[in-house]
């Protein structure tokens, strides 16, 4: 437990001295006589302890008035966030190629968007200093998550994220921007988007150079990542028998223009093309942008001042109703 303003319990070493003044005046007493000899017959009668009963209640309720008034609090929680200064968006894309199953995850065919999310899931675990945001993109871009150290909040919104939530096609450079968007503003040390896609900008209204001009503007490095096999690769679909069966595509990635957006703005291309590719990519650019720095301690508090005052003003009252009642004294 701890105390907002600690130095208001100073005013608890006055009490003992107003107790000891008090006490050496006394009190004024209830009846004058002539003569002591009047009250002889009651002299050896025991003294009444109830006085010091209630006043011990009145100097009690003012120790805990003044306890209040130091503000008690109960340390709940105590963390030290480490921040990189770097903040990171990904870009992500949602198009329909992403459909293609060329990866396997546990031995397992998987699609492209499923390996992506695993892949970035273990990025994100790894890099708990840095503030991440997630932008998805097909034919036009939304913000899934902004740029925060809730790591949590981000993943559970990188996990919703499904094919066929955004119209088909697919623009990189609405991608881009938007993510850059998220950058903008910021006062960070090192600003990144990795952008991942497996095809061509084909929508949109800003092309991925003019984006990229953008983002050099910004000083913002520009990872990007070609999702997918070379060649061709398996699209599944439901088949007459309303079974599950593949079909080859062609894959085509504007290998060209990812390269140059990256080279551009300081970044570099990486091509994906199996799963133990794509985990290298990312622990290369874990390896890339590495810096740490110490910020603050942050404490939650749960204030106690309140249940201080009321046991203060419940003994405050206990004292006036034993006063007027059981210890009632004489006028």
């Amino acid at each position: 437990m701890s105390f907002a303003h600690p130095y208001l319990l100073l005013l608890l070493l006055l009490l003992p001295v107003l107790a000891w003044l008090q006490g050496k005046r006394g009190q004024n007493s209830a009846f004058l006589y002539s003569s002591v000899q009047l009250v002889k017959p009651i002299s050896g009668l025991s003294r009444s302890r109830a006085g010091r009963m209630l006043l011990l209640l009145r100097w009690v309720s003012l120790a805990l008035l003044i306890v209040a008034l130091a503000q008690p609090r109960l340390i709940k929680g105590e963390s030290s966030n480490r921040a990189s200064g770097i903040d990171i968006v990904i870009a992500l894309d949602l198009s329909s190629s992403m459909a293609s199953e060329d990866f396997e995850l546990n031995r397992q065919r998987v699609n492209r968007l499923t390996m992506s999310k695993d892949v970035l899931q273990k990025f994100i675990s790894q890099r708990p200093a840095d503030r991440i945001g997630l932008v998805a993109f097909a034919g036009r871009a939304y913000v899934a998550s902004p740029l925060t150290f809730d790591h949590d909040f981000l993943l559970q919104n990188l996990d919703r994220l499904q094919l066929g939530m955004i119209e088909d096609r697919t623009a990189i450079g609405s991608g881009l921007t938007s993510s850059l968007n998220r950058l903008r503003d910021q006062q960070s040390k090192s600003k990144i988007v990795i952008l991942m896609t497996d095809g061509q900008n084909n929508a949109g209204k800003v092309p991925p150079l003019t984006a990229a001009e953008v983002a050099q503007t910004l000083k913002v490095k520009v990872y990007t990542i070609g999702v997918g096999t070379r060649g061709m690769a398996p699209m599944p679909y439901i088949n007459v028998f309303g079974q599950k069966d593949y079909q080859q595509v062609k894959v085509d990635i504007d290998e060209e223009t990812l390269t140059q957006v990256a080279e551009r703005t300081g970044g570099k291309y990486f091509r994906a093309d199996n799963s133990e590719n794509l985990r290298k990519i990312y622990t290369e650019i874990d390896r890339l942008e590495k810096t740490e720095f110490e910020v603050k301690k942050y404490q939650q508090y749960e204030e106690l001042f309140r249940w201080v005052i009321l046991a203060g003003l419940f003994v405050l009252l206990l004292e006036i109703i034993l006063s007027q009642t059981v210890w009632r004294k004489l006028p």
